[in-house]
C-alpha cells in the first residue's frame, strides 16, 4: 500500500538530505515533489495543502539541531507533519467499564468486517488475555453468521449463535444478556453491510448502537476504495458517530492517500490496520511507525534519534573545534568517539555503515561485547602521551610494552592500530568536520543504494 509512496518521497528526500542550508530556493523543487508524491498517492487535496502549507513554514529559518544537518532536520519535519495527518498517537481500545465492553463493527459490504472482527478478537485475546465472545446480527448476507462462528472457532474464541428468522435488534439484546450472564469480558458484534450506504440499514445499525452502547464503533473500510473510502467514513459517522477506523487490505497495491486524509478529514483515529488474510495479520495504527515506514527511511531516523537522545554535545563542539584548528586526529580523540559511539549502539554499527564506501578491517576487538570498551581503555591508558599523539611509532618492543601493561595480546594491539588507521581515513574523508559532521553526515554514513 505504502509503497509507490515510500518510493517517491525516499527520491524527493534524498536530493536535501545534506543539505548544508534550508532556504526557500533549495527546498522549492523538493516540496513540489512531495506534492506530486502525495497526489500520486490519492491524498486529498485539502490535507495537501495543508501539509505543504506546514512543512514549507516550518522548514524556512528552522532553529538546526547542532547534530544533525538542516537537510535531515527537513526530514524530521516531514514526518513529524505525516504524523500530525494521520494522528498523533496511536489510541487503544478502552476495556476499563463494567463488562462485557461491546465492540461494534460497521462497514460496507465486502471490505472484509466479519474477517476484521475476528481479527480483533484474536488480538484482544492475545494482548489483553480477555474472555471474549463474538455474535453476528447479520441476517441479510447468505452464510454471513455461519461465517462468523466457522472463523471464531479457528482462533477458539466463544460464538453465540443467531439465525436469519431472527430480527438484527433481538439478537444484540440477546447476546448482551448472555455475555452478562457468563461473565464475558468483552463481546464483539458484527452488522450488515450494503453495497451502498442505505438509509434503513443505517437506521437499524443506529438502533443497534443505542441499545449495545459500545466502547468502540469501528468502521471497516477497504484501503482499494481510494476517496470514496473517506466518504462513507463520513456518512457512516453522521449516523453513528463511529469511535475509530480499522483499513484492510493494505497488503494490497492500493494507493496510500486513504490512511493520510482519512482521519484528516472525519477526525477520527486509525485503530488498526489489516495486512493479509490470515487471522494473525492485524496491526495496530502507529501514526509515528507508519510515517517511517512512508519515508521509507527508518534506519536514518533511528539514527537521528539516537544522536539526539545519547550524544554527549560538549565532546562533540570541542572535537570540531579542534579539528577546525587543523590539528590531527590522535588516539585520544579516538578514544572519546569511541565512548560516544558505544552510547548510540557501537563502533561496529558505523563502521558498517561505512563499509561498502571505504574498505574496513573486521576486527572482533571493536565487538559489541561489553568488556570491549574497558580492553580498548586499558591499550590506550597504557600508551605514553607521545605514542598516544603520534601513533605510528608504536613498532615491536613498544607493541608488547602495552600489550603487556593492558593485560592484553600483542594482536589485540595491533587490531587496534588497524581499526585507528581507519577511523582517520573516515576522518580524512570528510575533510575538517570531525566528529561532530562525522555523526551529523548520515548520508555519507548509510550505504550509497539505501
Amino acid at each position: 500500500m505504502f509503497n509507490n509512496l515510500t518510493e517517491r518521497l525516499s527520491q524527493s528526500l534524498r536530493k536535501i538530505i545534506n543539505k548544508g542550508r534550508l532556504t526557500e530556493e533549495n527546498i522549492k523543487d523538493t516540496i513540489r515533489e512531495v506534492r506530486k508524491a502525495l497526489l500520486e498517492a490519492d491524498v486529498t487535496l485539502s490535507v495537501i495543502k495543508t501539509f505543504i502549507k506546514n512543512v514549507s513554514k516550518k522548514s524556512i529559518g528552522y532553529e538546526i539541531n547542532k547534530s544533525l544537518t538542516p537537510g535531515q532536520e527537513f526530514i524530521k519535519i516531514v514526518k513529524n507533519e505525516l504524523i500530525l495527518a494521520m494522528g498523533e498517537k496511536h489510541h487503544n481500545l478502552n476495556f476499563s467499564i463494567q463488562p462485557p465492553a461491546i465492540i461494534l463493527i460497521v462497514g460496507l459490504q465486502g471490505v472484509g468486517k466479519t474477517t476484521t472482527l475476528v481479527k480483533i478478537a484474536k488480538w484482544i485475546k492475545d494482548k489483553h488475555k480477555k474472555k471474549i465472545l463474538t455474535t453476528s446480527t447479520d441476517i441479510y448476507r447468505a452464510a454471513a453468521i455461519k461465517q462468523l462462528q466457522i472463523l471464531s472457532n479457528q482462533v477458539k474464541i466463544d460464538f453465540y449463535s443467531s439465525n436469519t428468522n431472527q430480527k438484527p435488534i433481538n439478537i444484540t439484546k440477546e447476546a448482551i444478556e448472555y455475555a452478562k450472564l457468563k461473565l464475558y469480558d468483552v463481546l464483539l458484534i458484527d452488522t450488515a453491510g450494503r453495497l451502498h450506504i442505505d438509509e434503513i440499514m443505517m437506521n437499524e445499525i443506529n438502533e443497534i448502537q443505542k441499545i449495545s452502547k459500545p466502547i468502540e464503533t469501528l468502521l471497516v473500510v477497504d484501503a482499494m476504495m481510494g476517496q470514496d473510502a473517506i466518504n462513507i467514513a463520513k456518512k457512516f459517522n453522521e449516523y453513528l458517530s463511529i469511535s475509530g477506523i480499522v483499513i484492510t487490505k493494505t497488503d494490497s497495491d492500493a494507493r496510500s492517500g486513504v490512511a493520510l486524509s482519512i482521519r484528516y478529514i472525519t477526525g477520527k483515529p486509525i485503530k488498526f490496520i489489516g495486512n493479509g488474510e490470515k487471522l494473525s495479520e492485524l496491526e495496530i495504527f502507529n501514526p509515528e511507525r507508519i510515517a517511517d515506514r512512508i519515508l521509507g527511511m527508518n534506519q536514518v531516523i533511528s539514527l537521528i534519534k539516537d544522536i539526539e537522545e545519547k550524544v554527549n554535545q560538549s565532546q562533540v563542539e570541542k572535537l570540531t573545534k579542534k579539528f577546525k584548528k587543523g590539528d590531527d586526529f590522535n588516539l585520544n580523540d579516538f578514544l572519546i568517539q569511541l565512548k560516544e559511539m558505544k552510547n548510540i549502539g557501537g563502533l561496529n554499527y558505523f563502521i558498517e555503515k561505512f563499509s561498502k564506501n571505504i574498505m574496513l578491517s573486521k576486527n572482533p576487538l571493536l565487538g559489541e561485547d561489553k568488556n570491549t570498551l574497558n580492553k580498548i581503555e586499558a591499550i590506550v591508558y597504557s600508551m605514553t602521551y607521545k605514542e598516544r599523539i603520534n601513533p605510528v611509532i608504536i613498532k615491536g618492543s613498544r607493541k608488547r610494552r602495552i600489550a603487556l601493561g593492558s593485560g592484553t595480546k600483542i594482536q589485540d594491539v595491533n587490531k587496534l592500530l588497524k581499526n585507528f588507521n581507519d577511523m582517520q581515513r573516515i576522518m580524512k574523508k570528510i575533510k575538517k568536520g570531525g566528529i561532530g559532521k562525522m555523526i551529523r553526515n548520515i548520508k555519507n554514513i548509510l550505504p550509497k543504494n539505501f
